[in-house]
């Protein structure tokens, strides 16, 4: 990556290769306007079903979703978190894989425009579309999907810069200026540790041999509670 906004973003956050916000050398980049294209999307989540050996197209594109879209919305988070805001659109972003097809990085040519939150709400009402399309999903759980992934970009980069609460703060009021269909995201504390209080399911454990998440919203919240207690030893 050259010296554009982004990696004046990067060089500012501990742990940005880790992050998602530099690309490793032998990554492919991708122009991240075909998470538009609904055919693309299909053959993403196509590839994804012979890695698991599935045929479910709708747990195939929530997953491929969740993914990407953590991905995508990496640059955004640290860009509000070093005040250098960089442009979401889909046209000033570049994705990057490894081979076998992974997206590990998302790389923002530009800094943010006029309108950043019409910016953002245009690149995943965008992807959303496709990825319903592809996967023949409602387009409202994906949007939940995203306002997870937002959450938990938020609070890797709050982790990283140890800002938690100031970033984690941010994700209503950013959710907000997007607008519907986009929830507002929700963390919960539990023994001293911020996690992200899930809006969505990303249905990655019905792919066996994959398990439910720690922190799904499918657990029995006692057991939730639990599990993410156990976790908060870990930070």
């Amino acid at each position: 990556m050259d010296g554009g906004p982004q990696a004046q973003v990067a060089a500012r956050v501990p742990g940005a290769a880790g992050l998602g916000l530099l690309a490793p050398p032998s990554a492919r980049p991708l122009p991240a306007e075909l998470l538009a294209d609904p055919a693309w999307t299909a053959r993403r989540v196509a590839a994804l079903g012979r890695r698991y050996r599935s045929a479910d197209r709708r747990v195939l594109a929530t997953v491929w979703w969740y993914s990407a879209s953590a991905v995508l919305l990496a640059p955004l988070a640290a860009g509000l978190a070093t005040g250098r805001p960089l442009s979401a659109r889909l046209a000033d972003t570049t994705l990057y894989e490894l081979a076998g097809g992974p997206l590990v990085a998302a790389v923002s040519a530009a800094p943010a425009g006029p309108d950043p939150a019409g910016e953002l709400r245009a690149a995943l009402a965008a992807a959303v579309a496709a990825v319903a399309e592809a996967g023949g999903v409602r387009e409202r759980p994906l949007w939940a999907v995203a306002a997870d992934s937002l959450a938990g970009r938020l609070l890797a980069v709050g982790r990283a810069l140890d800002a938690v609460g100031p970033m984690t703060a941010l994700a209503a009021p950013v959710a907000a200026a997007v607008g519907s269909p986009l929830p507002a995201p929700r963390f919960t504390d539990v023994g001293g540790t911020r996690f992200v209080r899930r809006v969505s399911c990303c249905l990655l454990y019905r792919l066996p041999p994959e398990p439910m998440c720690t922190a799904c919203p499918g657990r029995p919240p006692e057991h939730r509670r639990v599990l993410l207690e156990a976790a908060a030893g870990q930070w």
